[in-house]
């Protein structure tokens, strides 16, 4: 089977200093791949490199998605292919609500895969919107409010994950969606992702923790450290991590509890 995601020693630098050291990766359709490790091993900087961030300048490798040369195209261009990265500090829109926001993008998006399709009526949109958002357990009034500005921790990462339900990219890049979730909301994120798994889907699901992985099957795990893929293996493998930190890869850390966000 062809990849989806091909990534061929890459290597990635920020402001000069090289923190992604010659990663090889590749994604097959319908997979989901984990990358752990601790801060600062270069998990970030891979996916927000992935979805063409301006500030990390690939200095070596190939990167290649669905036959395209990713390194050509800007990350507008990517969104439009079908990438979608989940922040892991997703950013505030002032004066733009949620449901705006979503419409816009859902028919722009819709529209680069089939030039064809007519464009949703705002009437549909929101009764479909409306779905997505009971299947988060959120409420119909959330769509009405400004993207993220006075969101809690809890409600942004909810609100990443109701635009990755609505958009349904191919490729999902996860930037600890997970981190600071209280238990309850963690469930709610990782079975809207869940939902989304399918033979047109793919992920890579970046984390510190193993706790996500309690509810996501990966199909692979990859440790990452100083910037390289050190390790590879089944779920097992993030149990693994979650029980003996990373002190085998000469990384003085341990898995700890994070701090909670706010639901």
């Amino acid at each position: 089977m062809q990849p989806l995601l091909s990534i061929h020693n890459l290597h990635i630098a920020v402001e000069g200093t090289e923190v992604v050291r010659g990663v090889d990766l590749v994604v097959r359709s319908g997979e989901a791949h984990a990358i752990m490790g601790p801060n600062g091993s270069g998990k970030s900087t891979l996916v927000n490199t992935l979805m063409g961030h301006p500030k990390y300048r690939v200095t070596n490798g190939e990167l290649r998605f669905a036959n395209c040369n990713l390194l050509e195209l800007s990350a507008d261009e990517r969104a439009r292919e079908g990438l979608f990265l989940a922040f892991q500090y997703p950013k505030e829109i002032a004066g733009v609500t949620l449901r705006s926001f979503l419409f816009a993008a859902y028919n722009a998006q819709m529209n680069q895969r089939d030039s064809k399709r007519k464009k949703i009526s705002p009437i549909k949109f929101k009764t479909f919107l409306e779905s997505k958002m009971a299947e988060l357990s959120m409420d119909p009034s959330f769509a009405e409010r400004a993207v993220n500005q006075g969101f809690s921790g809890g409600e942004k990462k909810k609100a990443e994950i109701l635009q990755l339900s609505v958009l349904r990219p191919i490729l999902a890049l996860l930037d600890e969606t997970d981190s600071g979730l209280d238990i309850d909301a963690l469930k709610i994120v990782a079975n809207g992702i869940n939902r989304m798994r399918s033979p047109d889907f793919s992920a890579v699901i970046v984390t510190h923790y193993a706790r996500l992985l309690e509810y996501i099957e990966p199909d692979r795990v990859h440790v990452m450290i100083r910037g390289k893929l050190v390790e590879s293996g089944g779920k097992g493998l993030a149990m693994r991590l979650e029980r003996e930190g990373y002190e085998r890869y000469g990384v003085q850390e341990r898995g700890t509890v994070p701090i909670v966000l706010d639901a």
